[in-house]
């Protein structure tokens, strides 16, 4: 059961960016969600925080229905997606006085799942239309949509366009996301606030079906992070400048073999990158790599030490206080804060 527990936390954080491409995955998205953004800073013993709850007007009571609230901007509006009583995924804007405004992308059939909100308060994410193919969208603040695709993306069931971060859409408009081809490869792109898609493949990225590149997030400077899987199976990490420049990166410890290897997965306004990385033991550990290149590894007090088990951070904020969760000896999941 530990080891299965490690497993099933990682294959959540990691292929979040696949979640969107079969109808049915929202239980998987409202446990990345919960996982991702259940800590919260303690404050000082004088201070008092409030706590809001809310469900979207027509999110259904079922089991696996309801409210998922994914992504809150600098003034405090909120987007998210919610399951009907028809298990029908619709999008929904909660702005700062608490109205909530449901909303479907066009060409929506199976799904409008909203990932990111930027502080104008537009809004990115994936439709999933009457064929099961991911199409990416843009919600304009005053209600408008625009829909693209990759020019290679597939058109198969599952295939197309994804766009699966809470940091995949920056402040200019810009927007990382990656995309699965006809044969099943996943490719990074980015789009301009122009419109402008342009595609591209981290360098030893794996041609093979279930292989590649993901592109993740993009800060406010251009700079999107990502990760990819190479030949044999093996995660790799890379930060891509808004020029097109690639480099990528490994953590000295991260294991060899299939299943292991380093895998970025935030990127904050700064430029500092965090993530985790797997060891040849099969432990996952947390990693912070600063704008100019200089890496720190962590592992929460208490983490477990065997396969599995461990440290596995999954957002940073601009003052670089760390976010996630980890696994004890016991298989038991926890969150944790690292601050600066």
């Amino acid at each position: 059961m530990k080891t299965q527990a490690g497993k099933t936390l990682r294959v959540i954080v990691v292929t979040a960016a696949t979640l969107a491409r079969r109808k049915g995955t929202l239980a998987l998205c409202l446990v990345f969600c919960v996982l991702a953004l259940s800590v919260s800073a303690r404050a000082d013993e004088d201070h008092h925080h409030q706590i809001i709850t809310f469900n979207a007007p027509d999110a259904g009571t079922g089991a696996g229905q309801g409210t998922i609230a994914v992504a809150i901007n600098p003034a405090g509006a909120i987007t998210g997606a919610y399951v009907d009583a028809s298990n029908v995924v619709h999008g929904f804007l909660r702005a700062v006085d608490g109205a909530i405004t449901p909303f479907d992308a066009p060409d929506d059939v199976n799904g409008t799942f909203a990932y990111s909100i930027n502080p104008a308060g537009a809004i990115a994410g994936v439709v999933v239309d009457e064929n099961n193919v991911s199409h990416g969208f843009v919600r304009t603040p005053d209600g408008a949509f625009t829909t693209f695709d990759a020019p290679d993306a597939g058109t198969g069931a599952f295939q197309g366009t994804f766009i699966n971060s809470r940091d995949c859409l920056n402040p200019a408009g810009a927007i990382a996301g990656d995309y699965l081809d006809a044969n099943n490869v996943h490719h990074g792109f980015g789009r301009d606030p122009d419109g402008t898609v342009t595609e591209f493949d981290a360098p030893g990225a794996g041609t093979d079906a279930g292989q590649g590149t993901h592109n993740l997030g993009i800060n406010p400077a251009g700079t999107s992070e990502g990760w990819y899987l190479d030949s044999s199976g093996v995660s790799h990490s890379y930060v891509r400048a808004a020029d097109g420049g690639i480099i990528e990166f490994n953590l000295p410890g991260a294991g060899t073999g299939a299943g292991q290897g380093t895998t970025a997965l935030s990127i904050n306004p700064p430029g500092d990158i965090t993530g985790e990385y797997i060891s040849t033991n099969n432990v996952m550990h947390g990693f912070q790599r600063a704008k100019h290149s200089v890496i720190t590894t962590f592992d929460v007090p208490g983490a477990g030490t065997e396969a599995g088990q461990g440290t596995l951070p999954t957002d940073n904020n601009p003052a670089d206080a760390i976010t996630g969760v980890y696994i004890d000896a016991s298989g038991v999941i926890h969150g944790f804060l690292r601050t600066p």
